[in-house]
């Protein structure tokens, strides 16, 4: 037992006195470089990914909320019946409703216009049976009874229904599921790429460095000791190149909200800044991007140290 400890601290020294002054593997070698571009390349691609999921999420749940917001009462024309007439009634059932904020009754006019992308311009409406609409907008916390509302306006008003946007709702909702699923698979294999791409850098890098590793190995240094000095060196190549992978998504992100605020009084800004807001990610996705360097950092340090001990060990 005692002779056990005094070996262990003997080779403590040891390691201590054969620290080598330079690194074993060489920071500025054409193998470390490219594995630094592949480092970044893949967390820049990574933090666009993160980024990306996090601004369609948020998009996804302000399109929910605002169709949450909102119901709509379709009055159809029904022979025998003045469609005006049953419009007033409508909206007077709607803003009887508890919960309701406002009622917004749209002219015929106005409908037609909402047909205009669908039927094209210059056509005659006014032998068509084209339906009324009703906006009615819900008060910020009110849950209001639909199938009251929907019941009220059956009886009382010929030809008028009640949509309130579920359907909408849940394939919104689904989409979002969708693609934070799609976002969380891509970067697991991003992850997988990333560690692969160190294994075959740290396979390299030890037999470049052969000769290094089998002198430490004959003057007593431990397994521990080599897969240390690689696993110093891999954490910060992936630092750096995580890092520049990172700074570069970031800018993008940038770049994209700077381009989306100078073009947001024309129409293509406006339709997309309603489909994917400014690109203004917020802290969140500032505090993603971290994260993900960070963990590609970890990985390629982890998978640089694992891979040093198995081929110490003759397993690869």
């Amino acid at each position: 037992m005692v002779m056990s400890e005094s070996l262990q601290a003997a080779n403590r020294r040891a390691e201590t006195l054969i620290r080598p002054t330079a690194p074993i593997v060489p920071s500025g070698s054409i193998a470390g470089r490219s594995l630094m571009a592949v480092v970044a390349i893949m967390t820049f691609l990574a933090a666009l990914t993160a980024g990306s999921v996090l601004l369609i999420a948020a998009a996804a749940s302000d399109w929910g909320s605002q169709v949450a917001r909102e119901v709509t009462i379709q009055v159809r024309p029904v022979e025998g019946h003045d469609i005006e007439a049953a419009v007033a009634r409508a909206v007077a059932v709607a803003r009887s409703a508890d919960g309701v904020s406002d009622v917004q009754p749209y002219s015929r006019e106005e409908t037609e216009r909402l047909l205009v992308p669908w039927l094209g311009e210059g056509l005659d409406m006014s032998d068509l049976p084209v339906p009324r609409l009703i906006v009615v907008k819900i008060a910020a916390g009110a849950q209001p009874d639909f199938q009251v509302l929907r019941k009220a306006l059956a009886d009382q008003v010929p030809g008028a229904s009640l949509d309130d946007h579920r359907f909408w709702i849940a394939r919104l909702t689904a989409m979002a599921h969708a693609m934070v699923l799609a976002g969380l698979a891509i970067l697991v294999l991003m992850i997988v790429a990333t560690a692969l791409s160190v294994v075959f850098a740290t396979r390299g890098a030890m037999a470049g460095n052969r000769d290094v590793v089998e002198v430490l190995h004959f003057i007593g240094a431990h397994d521990s000791f080599i897969a240390n000095e690689f696993q110093r060196h891999f954490l910060w190549l992936g630092l750096k190149g995580g890092g520049l992978g990172g700074l570069a998504a970031v800018l993008t992100f940038i770049g994209a909200h700077l381009l989306a605020t100078r073009f947001v009084a024309t129409a293509g800004g406006d339709q997309i800044q309603a489909l994917f807001g400014s690109f203004d990610m917020g802290w969140q996705g500032y505090v993603a991007t971290a994260a993900v360097v960070v963990l590609i950092a970890v990985i390629t340090a982890a998978t640089s140290r694992m891979t040093v001990h198995r081929v110490l060990r003759g397993q690869l």
